[in-house]
């Protein structure tokens, strides 16, 4: 009876179960907003308490309860029903297969960032000030707006050996250096350079927010500042190295490691381009896969406890850079 209150297995049971959710969330809502419009009966500790305990409440649910259930299934077997201790970890750091995964992971994260931002704040400095700034930063920001799996699929056509436009233009450029017959590689199959192949794609989809973020903060340097540069006889190039890029320093650190974090947590465009086939799956990748197609609940808790790991210390040091950039200011 309760698994078919939880879980249950008719349209109508579901709208029933829809409708109850949506009831008690009022329900809590509405007792929180009445607590906290009587001030003269509660504290102030006691007024901030009542309205962060439904955002504590989700958070403990949402959040820390599947992650100590994660912690715990990596210590477990497959069904997590045997004590396994640290096996699970073993066999990641230890096989061939896994090691590969780790390669890739750990290249996303170094390559995507420094690409991504390199090309963002080069397009930013290039566009700006100028007359067509407003469509030309709308043309790069576009891919933003476009989700991971419809880039993916665009760029999976890209790629295609037969019609694929890169696939055509490698094979004009062939006939160009006197080879007529020459056939376009399979990109997507061939490691490790298909990893980068899948790279370019969000490359291509982060450049747009790196030129947004550093952009901005072009146009926040101070005109003092930069005029005094050219005083001192600064420019172009030596006027990027010494005003620009100091003063802006903050922006390319967040930005450096919001993509990072990206590209850590990257799924959608390896599951949607590659899968695990020809050794260019990621972290995240064969969490889901182990998780839910090879019904491995103690190697997919373990890679995801071992994302979890990788993912913390690129959180705290943007968190720390953002609190250093708001003391400057």
């Amino acid at each position: 009876m309760d698994g078919l209150l939880l879980h249950p297995t008719t349209v109508g049971g579901k709208l029933a179960l829809m409708v109850i959710a949506i009831a008690l969330f009022a329900v809590v809502m509405a007792a929180v907003l009445f607590l906290a419009g009587r001030p003269r009966r509660l504290t102030a500790r006691a007024t901030a308490a009542v309205l962060l305990f439904p955002a504590l409440a989700l958070v403990c649910f949402g959040l820390i309860y599947p992650a100590l259930v994660t912690i715990n299934n990596s210590f477990f077997n497959a069904n997590s029903k045997e004590f396994v201790g640290l096996a699970n970890f073993s066999r990641i750091l230890t096989d061939p297969e896994f090691l590969t995964t780790l390669r890739n992971t750990i290249a996303w994260v170094v390559v995507v960032p420094l690409m991504a931002t390199v090309i963002g704040l080069v397009y930013a400095v290039l566009v700006d000030r100028a007359k067509v700034e407003g469509a030309a930063k709308t043309l790069i920001f576009l891919p933003m707006a476009i989700s991971m799996v419809g880039a993916s699929i665009i760029w999976k056509f890209v790629y295609d050996n037969r019609v694929g436009s890169l696939s055509r233009a490698y094979v004009t450029v062939a006939g160009w250096l006197g080879r007529p017959d020459a056939h376009a590689p399979y990109w997507l199959m061939n490691a490790p350079w298909n990893t980068f192949f899948l790279m370019v794609v969000m490359i291509w989809i982060q450049a747009g927010f790196a030129m947004t973020v550093l952009s901005a903060s072009i146009k926040a340097i101070p005109g003092d500042i930069v005029e005094a540069g050219r005083l001192d006889g600064l420019t172009g190039l030596k006027m990027f190295r010494h005003i620009t890029v100091p003063m802006i320093r903050p922006s390319l650190v967040v930005v450096l490691t919001t993509v990072a974090m990206t590209a850590l947590k990257a799924f959608d465009i390896v599951r949607t381009m590659q899968g695990r086939l020809y050794h260019a799956s990621v972290v995240a990748n064969d969490f889901y896969t182990w998780s839910f197609n090879n019904n491995d609940k103690g190697v997919g808790a373990a890679l995801a406890v071992l994302l979890f790991v990788i993912v913390v210390p690129v959180i705290a040091y943007n968190v720390r850079q953002l609190k250093i950039s708001e003391d400057v200011r």
